[in-house]
Formats: structure tokens, C-alpha cells, sequence
């Protein structure tokens, strides 16, 4: 516990202040956490595969590119982004001609890392056009997911009965999952009221964010599940006392990508 809450004080002191000062050292963090991202998911491919040091290495450079060089404004530009997924897919699929081996190579392997590639690239590039858009909204997207994962595990605690996906997570429950809800949906809903634009239909924004903390619960999931699937019990031990980078962020990545699509509605 001890080292569970140093590690969290250490979070705190380098992660708030970069973020509330935005821009440039806000995008290299997004570089940094996306890399230690990368890596926690092909090492949890590792125990399937024998991925070339090569192919790791082209990972690491093509994700952080992906972030550096993705949108971070609202108006996209998406010959910028084809032509990076145009590279992302010949730099992937290529080498498995090339290397010849499925043990070390598959077509399984390039579709997997060029999945979590594409998919934490657009995570970590959207938390940055948010943040420039508006640092209000990170934090209110923060709110969700923060909220509903702490009321869910203690409704969980205290009321919790009837297993919500055992197969995947044991101790989550269908009653944990709605307390999660209802309150995650409440406060954040009340912040972006109060704090962002108290002239949006209440409605609108309650829908919204409901919407939001249900996907949050659906990340964790998603994510739990791919630690079942190569039984691994958390990603790394980048972060003393709370596993890995993915372990920490698992909501939140599908919290940030999900809300991209309401932006012209809020």
C-alpha cells in the first residue's frame, strides 16, 4: 500500500502539472506514455511470439510519430494521417515476407501490433486535440472515468451480488457497474454544467456523459480481457503498486476516443 500511494504522489507532481500547462510538453508526454504503452503491449504478445527486436523497435518509432504528427486540432488533416497509416501498414506487413518465420513473424502478429498502433495512436493523439481544445473537457472526461470506477467498486463492495463478466474480471458486478453509472454520470455532468457551458441542453449533456461512463467500464474490460487472454496479471511494473501504463489508463483511452465523436454536439 505504502508503495501503491508514493507512486501515485510521483504521478500526481509530474502528470497534473504537464497537462494543465498543455501544448508542447503536454504532446511529449503523449509521446512518452504512448511508447511505455506500446511496449507493455508487445510484451504481453511476447508470450505467444518471439517479435524481432527490429519490429519492436519500428513500433515504438512509428507510434510516436503517430502522436507527434496526428491532429491536434479539431479540423483535421487526413492526408497527413493516410499517409502515416499508408507507412504503418507497409513497415508491418512487409516483414512478414521477410522474416519468413512464424514463430518469430506472423500475419497474426502485424495485424495485432498494427492494431494496437493504430488504435493507442488515435487514443493519445485524441487526449492531445482535446486538451488543446479545451483543458475543461480532459478534465471532465477525467471525471467519468475516475468517478465511475471508484463508485463502482464501492457499490461493488457493499451491495454487489450478481457478476457482470465473470470470465473476464470476477469481481466486477452488474450492481457495482450501474452505482459506477448513475454517479459517474451526476458529477461530471454538474462540472460541465457549472465549469464548461451552462447553456447546453441538460439532456444533451446527461446523455452524453452517460454514454461515456458506460464506455469507460467497457474499456477496462476490453483491456482486462487481453490480460486474461495471455494471463497476465497487469501489464508491466512501470508503475510501482499499480502495474502498467495500460493497467491505469485502460478507461480513459476509450473514454477520449469515444468523445471525439460528440465534440460538435458539446
Amino acid at each position: 500500500m505504502k508503495t501503491r500511494v508514493i507512486s501515485a504522489i510521483i504521478m500526481c507532481i509530474i502528470v497534473i502539472p504537464i497537462t494543465l500547462i498543455g501544448g508542447l510538453p503536454f504532446k511529449i508526454l503523449g509521446i512518452i506514455i504512448s511508447i511505455a504503452s506500446m511496449y507493455e503491449i508487445l510484451k504481453a504478445r511476447s508470450s505467444r511470439s518471439n517479435i524481432p527486436l527490429v519490429i519492436r523497435i519500428i513500433s515504438y518509432i512509428l507510434i510516436a510519430t503517430f502522436v507527434y504528427l496526428g491532429t491536434d486540432v479539431y479540423s483535421a488533416n487526413y492526408e497527413l494521417i493516410y499517409k502515416i497509416l499508408i507507412v504503418v501498414f507497409l513497415l508491418y506487413f512487409i516483414p512478414v515476407v521477410l522474416v519468413d518465420n512464424t514463430e518469430k513473424y506472423s500475419i497474426t502478429d502485424s495485424l495485432y501490433i498494427l492494431g494496437a498502433t493504430v488504435f493507442l495512436g488515435v487514443a493519445y493523439n485524441s487526449m492531445i486535440l482535446i486538451s488543446n481544445t479545451s483543458i475543461n473537457y480532459l478534465i471532465y472526461l477525467l471525471l467519468i472515468t475516475t468517478i465511475t470506477d471508484t463508485f463502482a467498486y464501492f457499490t461493488g463492495y457493499f451491495i454487489g451480488k450478481h457478476k457482470l463478466c465473470e470470465r473476464i474480471s470476477p469481481n466486477k458486478t452488474i450492481e457495482g457497474a450501474v452505482g459506477g453509472i448513475i454517479v459517474g454520470t451526476i458529477i461530471p455532468s454538474l462540472f460541465y454544467l457549472y465549469i464548461i457551458n451552462s447553456d447546453i441542453n441538460i439532456l444533451v449533456l446527461i446523455g452524453i456523459t452517460f454514454v461515456l461512463s458506460i464506455i469507460g467500464q467497457i474499456g477496462d474490460l476490453f483491456f482486462s480481457s487481453i490480460k486474461r487472454h495471455y494471463k497476465i496479471k497487469d501489464f508491466s511494473n512501470l508503475i510501482p503498486g499499480h502495474g502498467g501504463i495500460l493497467d491505469r489508463l485502460d478507461s480513459i483511452i476509450f473514454v477520449v476516443i469515444t468523445f471525439v465523436l460528440f465534440m460538435n454536439i458539446l
